[in-house]
């Protein structure tokens, strides 16, 4: 199927099953148990081996000797794996970090060696008894240093050109009446979710299985297949359940490549989980960045200019953190240069974490806004209504599909009692708490890809999808099975939605905030060619036909679907796949967050009080799970507002708090109660669905606005992340 024009109505328009709030069909599974995620296929390799990672012990140098013959002689030891023995390694599309040090050392914790043992307290106890010998190196680890240097990135393949120059940015920065002119860090964040990367790999001749933690299926296969020197038409991957992944489990990483090289050397099928120490420096993680932002307004509040600069780092061949890439369409404004420059650096590889680009980038630039704001007595909110846009500002004759933004700025204004907000900083407290309040505002792409599912319909009536997209926790099996629900005509509990394995029809996955409005388009696609089988084998006519109730109608006449299969299942297959709508259009997501806290005065420690996300993403597939992705992000922003912070040690080159212990992430003491509203909208450039992602955008402006509103409550204004008490205890206003 062709999606070339904006959607009229469509079967999603009765909207019976699709935009309730159904609670997840996979729900019942992860809350017993029920529910295998990669380790834990314990019969699908009986006698499977255990794989045990060793991680280089240096940032940056060469493999001079690899001594493993103790290890290869302790008990229960069936191969190790190092690059004397792998064979010929290669590297994915998408990261550029190599999977297996050797001889040379790219970066901390890069695994050198993979032990294969009986059990896993064996391959542990060997790998103690690898003896290295490394030749250390002289390593890049320090951005600051390394800032006053680095160049602007080359073209990169996302996040959109390094360089951009619209109008004239100087002299209109020069001449404005009000500027802002500030530099804001965010420092490098891990991933840290629940369930570690882990693989187990079975080799059946030359094919392949593995039951794994990703992302993206057809990824994973491709990069896998590329850096083992096997086929991608040989490979299978399973991933039905995945314990969180916020792009660090996007595609193959050195569990699920190691994992299968282990195996094949072994000759046995291969368990690997990678320690929680390893995953902080040997997979990927959100690189961090220096940002420069200047504005230049008129007294009235209407930008008259915009730069924006960001510094980052990453290993040769890797790209950049695309922190410019909202400040391209968030606010109006003529005069604009944004770029955005790339260090090398041997720290592991930086790339794609929750809203890549966006969400570092909103954390300066919503800072910037905000200050400006003050410098010209001007309210946060009015400030980015007077600046409001329609239109792309690089590219006026291209509109937004739909942007709802001042509604999301005006609608939570009013729902959060922000009129209630202290206009002058540090003046409102409550015994020894100083109270504030702070807003940003928040935009994230809304993506669309090609994505094809199977669609089968039993004889006793029943739906089955198949769809090789991933559910990372999103909810992606409940929006797929409300999908097909809604246009076959059937009630949920008749719709088994199976996810996250390769032989299914292809899907983009999980990432980027593009797998719901793009898996849900690839169903309805399947859906609308299995109802033509239907009307056709019926003798119905197109034009009337009507699929509701476990009926399908026309003309007068009605079938119970179980009737039109009883003498064998219908299956069909397809793709939704689009044309230039998303060039005619800028297709985004908008909202606005709202943040009270609260800092003690003695102290400086911050709590947050409160907090609303009002966000326009499109149709609303389904409340329950929107809601829970919004405040998933909210909690996430908490913790890179006032936490989250992998510490570099430059002299050495790894991220010294490589742990759950030493790397801070909220927990529920941290996290008040968080609201979400959904303005309510659709838009038909995007699918027959009408809808948007809105994982990511419920990060985006969290951080800027909880820092706003410590800035608000403090009168301290912190332009490094995270906001630790250390920042601003000394300049806190008097006790007394």
């Amino acid at each position: 199927m062709k999606f070339e024009t904006p959607a009229g109505e469509t079967p999603i328009d009765r909207l019976a099953v699709v935009g309730r709030a159904h609670p997840r069909v996979e729900g019942k599974l992860k809350t017993t148990g029920f529910a295998r995620y990669a380790a834990e296929h314990h019969d699908v390799a009986p006698g499977a081996a255990y794989g045990y990672i060793l991680g280089a012990a240096i940032g940056k140098g060469r493999i001079e000797r690899i001594d493993t013959a103790a290890a290869r002689a302790a008990p229960g030891v069936r191969a190790i794996v190092t690059h004397e023995n792998a064979g010929p390694i290669g590297k994915g599309e998408f990261y550029v970090q190599r999977v297996l040090a050797g001889p040379m050392v790219d970066h901390y914790h890069q695994a050198v060696a993979v032990v294969v043992a009986d059990t896993f307290e064996q391959a542990r106890a060997a790998a103690s008894l690898i003896n290295i010998s490394y030749a250390r190196g002289n390593g890049r680890f320090d951005l600051a240093a390394e800032k006053p240097s680095t160049p602007i990135a080359p073209k990169e393949a996302f996040g959109g050109p390094t360089e951009v120059s619209v109008g004239a940015f100087a002299t209109a920065f020069a001449r404005a009446p009000v500027q802002v002119d500030g530099t804001y860090t965010v420092p490098d964040h891990a991933h840290a979710m629940m369930e570690p990367h882990a693989t187990i790999a079975r080799w059946d001749g030359d094919q392949l299985t593995c039951w794994t933690s990703i992302q993206a299926m057809n990824w994973g296969c491709r990069d896998l297949g590329l850096i083992i020197g096997t086929p991608k038409e040989n490979i299978r991957l399973h991933s039905a359940f995945i314990g969180g992944g916020f792009g660090g489990k996007g595609t193959t990483q050195s569990d699920l490549a190691l994992a299968a090289l282990a195996a094949r050397v072994s000759g046995r099928p291969v368990k690997l989980v990678l320690q929680r120490a390893l995953m902080f420096n040997n997979t990927i993680h959100r690189p961090k960045t220096i940002q420069r932002v200047r504005l230049g307004a008129a007294k009235d509040g209407r930008l008259l200019a915009v730069g924006h600069d960001s510094w980052s780092g990453n290993l040769p061949g890797g790209r950049t953190e695309p922190s410019t890439l909202p400040t391209r369409l968030m606010y109006a404004g003529e005069n604009r240069l944004l770029r955005r420059y790339l260090a090398q650096l041997d720290l592991a590889e930086g790339n794609a974490m929750r809203a890549p680009g966006e969400a570092p980038g909103m954390m300066a630039l919503e800072v910037a806004m905000d200050e400006l704001a003050e410098k010209l007595g001007m309210d946060p909110v009015a400030l980015r209504i007077a600046n409001d846009t329609q239109v792309d500002p690089e590219k006026p004759e291209r509109r937004f599909s739909t942007r709802p933004f001042v509604q999301c700025l005006r609608e939570g204004a009013d729902r959060f009692g922000w009129d209630a907000r202290a206009a002058k900083p540090a003046s409102r407290r409550e015994g020894k708490w100083l109270i504030g309040m702070g807003m940003a505002s928040a935009i994230r792409g809304a993506p669309i890809s090609k994505a094809s599912a199977r669609v089968r319909l039993d004889k006793n009536g029943h739906v089955t999808i198949e769809t090789d997209m991933t559910d990372i926790g999103t909810g992606s099996y409940t929006i797929v099975a409300q999908t097909a629900a809604e246009m076959m005509g059937v009630p949920l509990e008749r719709v088994t939605a199976k996810l996250g394995d390769s032989s299914f029809p292809e899907t983009p996955g999980s990432g980027g905030q593009a797998g719901a409005a793009s898996a849900t388009a690839g169903v309805y696609a399947a859906c609308a060619k299995l109802r033509d089988l239907i009307t056709q084998r019926m003798g119905f006519n197109t034009t009337d036909v009507i699929f509701a109730n476990g009926m399908v109608s026309s003309d007068g006449r009605s079938v119970a679907l179980a009737d039109v299969t009883k003498d064998g299942e219908l299956v069909a297959e397809d793709s939704m796949e689009y044309g230039d709508l998303k060039d005619r259009f800028a297709q985004q997501t908008v909202g606005a967050h709202f943040a009270e806290v609260a800092v003690d005065a003695y102290t400086g420690a911050v709590r947050v009080r409160r907090m609303l996300a009002v966000c326009a993403a499109g149709r609303v597939l389904n409340p329950t799970t929107a809601r829970s992705q919004v405040i998933g992000g909210m909690t996430m922003g908490i913790g890179a507002a006032l936490m989250e912070e992998m510490a570099v040690d430059t002299r050495f080159g790894f991220f010294v708090n490589h742990d759950l212990a030493g790397y801070e992430v909220p927990v529920h003491a941290d996290v008040p109660h968080l609201q979400a509203h959904f303005i309510d909208e659709v838009d038909p450039t995007m699918s027959p669905l009408k809808a948007k992602g809105v994982g990511e955008l419920g990060l985006t402006g969290v951080a800027p606005a909880i820092a706003n509103a410590v800035y608000n409550a403090t009168g301290v204004r912190v332009r490094s992340y995270p906001l630790t008490l250390d920042k601003h205890l000394a300049n806190l206003p008097a006790i007394a």
